[in-house]
């Protein structure tokens, strides 16, 4: 990975910690499509690291807020997602996998900007837990169907259920990926050169949560992932 490579990652990983730890989820959508065309070894191995590190310090910071109930239900729909999710990546192409990945976060965007307000239902939090759960394993994107069922839910409440989720359905996405051989030497030290920009994300969302609005920091995350998206499918394709 050259300097300018790595600069680049570690700007994107303290942007997407950031808004991670500020509104519960969206550094998937942010990292990936930049991720993807700078390493796309990191994808999804890496960031799923990543996002584990920066959910477990929102966990611990709002313990107090998380929904253990639902968090509950959407985890038993996340297991058999995320073997789906690790089943996919095995047998998919990597040209396919990045079309997929920007597919799914052109998706996300669509309808997290929409305003469509899924009631949190027993069955459409399992549902959105199995469909996070594959998409999270295969393409390091599993927050757009939580934030969907879960976005009546508010700051604190938002937050901590949200990465209490994402905690759990991280570390059964990570056991698969490695019984899938998804998970090598590359992964762990990509992993490790970043974590300086993850903590350093983290700290910078307790002075945004002062400052900025969720509203705001999430239409940023949909723009700038939409745009991501877009280049990685314009690679891709000129690369046919």
């Amino acid at each position: 990975m050259s300097v300018t490579g790595y600069c680049v990652l570690a700007v994107t990983i303290l942007l997407a910690s950031a808004l991670q730890a500020s509104i519960g989820f969206g550094i998937g959508m942010f990292a990936a499509p930049i991720v993807a065309l700078v390493d796309p070894a990191m994808i999804p191995g890496t960031l799923i690291m990543v996002a584990t590190l920066v959910t477990l310090m929102v966990v611990v910071r709002e313990r107090e807020a998380i929904d253990l109930h639902g968090t509950g239900w959407a985890l038993l729909g996340r297991v058999p997602g995320t073997v789906a999710g690790a089943l996919l990546l095995a047998f998919l192409p990597h040209r396919a996998l990045a079309i997929l990945l920007a597919g799914v976060v052109l998706g996300g965007v669509v309808l997290t900007s929409s305003g469509w307000i899924p009631a949190p239902r027993r069955r459409n939090v399992v549902l959105a837990g199995a469909t996070s759960g594959l998409l999270g394993t295969a393409t390091a994107i599993g927050g757009p169907p939580m934030a969907l069922v879960w976005q009546r839910n508010s700051g604190p409440a938002l937050r901590g259920t949200m990465s209490g989720f994402f905690l759990v359905g991280s570390l059964l996405s990570l056991v698969m990926l490695g019984l899938t051989g998804a998970v090598d030497g590359h992964t762990w030290w990509a992993f490790a050169v970043l974590v300086p920009a993850a903590v350093a994300g983290y700290l910078l969302s307790r002075a945004l949560n002062r400052y900025l609005s969720p509203q705001r920091l999430r239409w940023l995350a949909i723009g700038v992932s939409a745009a991501g998206a877009v280049l990685l499918i314009a690679r891709e394709l000129l690369a046919m």
